[in-house]
């Protein structure tokens, strides 16, 4: 068998073996719900999301070592072992009896969870890095296994209960899930083939832990808690939220639930493909700007309510005369009043927008002396949203397309970045991803404790996207300042661009060069004017990816000017020698 056909074998059995292991790791969303909901157990919010986010507890703190002893040992041993322990876990959840043994059950299945780690630098030594971005986008679709346990887990539990007239065969879901994941890591092994990354020496524990002493570690892992954290989250978490907030059953929430999972999961290829093509940080702007816009939209809840609105107040003293449903009358001033109308505010249909009412309603009786600025009617306005259940779900799968392809981006900068410590590095950034799957449930559910309102999940996933948006864009100000301080101060500048002579390193010919530019305010686009390296038209250039700008004595890869005009993400381009970490990337 060639190379590259057994990369693509090892790349096929790696995706559909974590998606195994995702829909294992996601188990609980629908169990637990179906058995609160058939009042099997009588957990409260709060318990729920413990117990939703317990198996990803343990799939994030895992995700580090296992990492590392894939880049150690290899992933193919690695990810066999993961598969079997979670099997024996999850046939021992099957004897659960309350609230503390599924916890410990959660804890022992959990591990499947670590199965990514171990996944990404398995798949990473098989392909050169301008293709890593796509084969991890690939192997990332396995977060499919989400939309596999929400779709067919309670169709699964309806069949294993007989409609729940027999409650207690609850137990045979998790063997299932068992027997599937002893199946696939026999399948695994047969069709893949080791391999591991390199090393001319062999490192120590505290050499391999090193890269985790860069501050871009964790901004990169930042990224995925609000991507990867706020999927695992939202994969189980939209099942109890579509139950409560539209009274679905447990089987129409898993199959709604699963617009969210299956597309975020199947983008992810489409989002490393990008993250090659245009550059891992211009996608993350997109990614997180768009976060950021659609949590904010999903913030606003479900409402019916009635508040004050504006009333009527007495311009001069008098005695009251007359009142009807139109005015009120004080002596010789007809006061007009504002009737409320039959059928508001409009209730039925589809209703994109709120919709609303307002009236005013007497508070004096005829006879009554009444004093100047006295409150003759009072207001009422009466609000109703209905949030419609197709627009929510239609955000829903936006959000999900969005975060599929971010996802990718993140894990595009890391072999660019720590080529050697793909493992680790990768091990950390999905520890702190699945942190966020297991630290949001819990947040979720005790914001609707407290608050009584679901909707606050979408006001805690808005603050974290613009929290992350808001520190990416910073160190790219930051970075450019540092790495190309002539071109940041010129883009800042309103007015005619002047020319800026900048030295540059052509990825191309790895050779100095000197280049002219034209930047502004006024277009995204740095235009090239002249390189020292070619002459006369553009269409000559040798060099038409991007040239890297030279900062401080060192490459950078803050800005790079290509021959169609445009401005080049770092992350793009022609293969380069890693660049050393920027202490300014903070």
């Amino acid at each position: 068998m060639t190379p590259r056909a057994k990369a693509i074998s090892a790349l096929t059995a790696n995706t559909a073996a974590f998606a195994v292991c995702f829909a294992v790791w996601m188990m609980y969303g629908v169990l637990v719900t179906f058995l609160v909901d058939q009042q099997v157990y009588t957990f409260s919010s709060a318990q729920m999301g413990w117990l939703i986010g317990i198996p990803v507890l343990t799939g994030s703190v895992f995700r580090l070592p296992a990492g590392m002893l894939a880049d150690r040992y290899g992933g193919r041993p690695v990810y066999v072992g993961v598969m079997l322990i979670a099997a024996v876990a999850a046939y021992l959840t099957s004897y659960a009896d309350g609230f503390w043994g599924l916890v410990f059950g959660g804890l022992g299945f959990g591990i499947a969870g670590a199965s990514f780690a171990v996944g990404v630098a398995y798949t990473s030594v098989w392909f050169p890095p301008h293709q890593q971005g796509t084969a991890l986008g690939i192997f990332g679709v396995g977060n499919t296994g989400a939309a596999l346990t929400a779709i067919v887990s309670p169709q699964l539990l309806a069949v294993l209960t007989q409609e729940g007239t027999e409650l207690d065969r609850w137990r045979m879901l998790p063997r299932l899930y068992a027997l599937l994941l002893v199946v696939t890591a026999v399948l695994f092994w047969l069709f893949t083939f080791p391999k591991k990354s390199e090393e001319a020496v062999v490192r120590t524990l505290r050499q391999r832990l090193e890269p985790l002493e860069s501050l871009r570690v964790w901004r990169f892992g930042l990224y995925y808690f609000l991507l990867f954290g706020g999927f695992v989250a939202l994969s189980q978490w939209l099942i109890p939220y579509y139950v409560n907030v539209y009274a679905f059953t447990v089987v129409s929430a898993g199959l709604l639930s699963s617009l969210f999972s299956l597309p975020s999961g199947l983008v992810r290829a489409l989002g490393g493909w990008l993250a090659d093509r245009f550059g891992a940080r211009a996608v993350m702007y997109w990614v997180l700007g768009g976060c950021t816009v659609v949590s904010l939209l999903l913030v606003v809840p479900r409402m019916d309510i009635q508040s004050p609105g504006q009333g009527v107040m007495a311009a001069r003293g008098g005695t009251v005369t007359a009142i009807s449903e139109e005015a009120i009358e004080v002596e010789a001033v007809r006061y007009p009043l504002r009737p409320r109308q039959p059928g508001t505010p409009v209730r039925e249909g589809t209703l994109v927008w709120p919709t609303s009412a307002a009236w005013q309603e007497p508070v004096v009786q005829p006879g009554d002396v009444v004093p100047k600025r006295a409150l003759l009617a009072r207001g009422i306005t009466h609000i109703y949203f209905q949030a419609n259940i197709g627009v929510f779900t239609g955000l829903v799968f936006a959000l999900a397309i969005v975060m599929g392809i971010g996802m990718a981006a993140v894990y595009k900068h890391i072999p660019t970045y720590f080529p050697r410590d793909v493992g680790t590095v990768g091990g950390t950034v999905g520890v702190l991803g699945g942190l966020g799957g297991f630290v949001d449930p819990l947040l979720f559910g005790y914001l609707v404790g407290w608050t009584g309102i679901w909707t606050t999940n979408w006001m805690l996933l808005f603050l974290l996207s613009l929290g992350c948006l808001v520190w990416m864009h910073v160190v790219i100000r930051r970075m450019l300042n540092v790495r190309a301080p002539d071109v940041a101060r010129q883009i800042d500048e309103r007015g005619t661009p002047t020319p800026l002579s900048l030295r540059v390193l052509c990825p191309v010919h790895e050779v100095q060069a000197q280049v002219r530019v034209f930047a502004t305010a006024a277009s995204e686009s740095v235009r090239l004017a002249e390189c020292s390296l070619w002459t006369g038209e553009a269409s000559r250039a040798a060099c038409e990816r991007h040239c890297v700008v030279i900062a401080s004595g060192h490459g950078g890869e803050a800005t790079g000017v290509g021959r169609d005009g445009r401005a080049r993400d770092g992350d793009r381009g022609a293969p380069r020698a890693p660049v050393p970490d920027d202490p300014t990337d903070e």
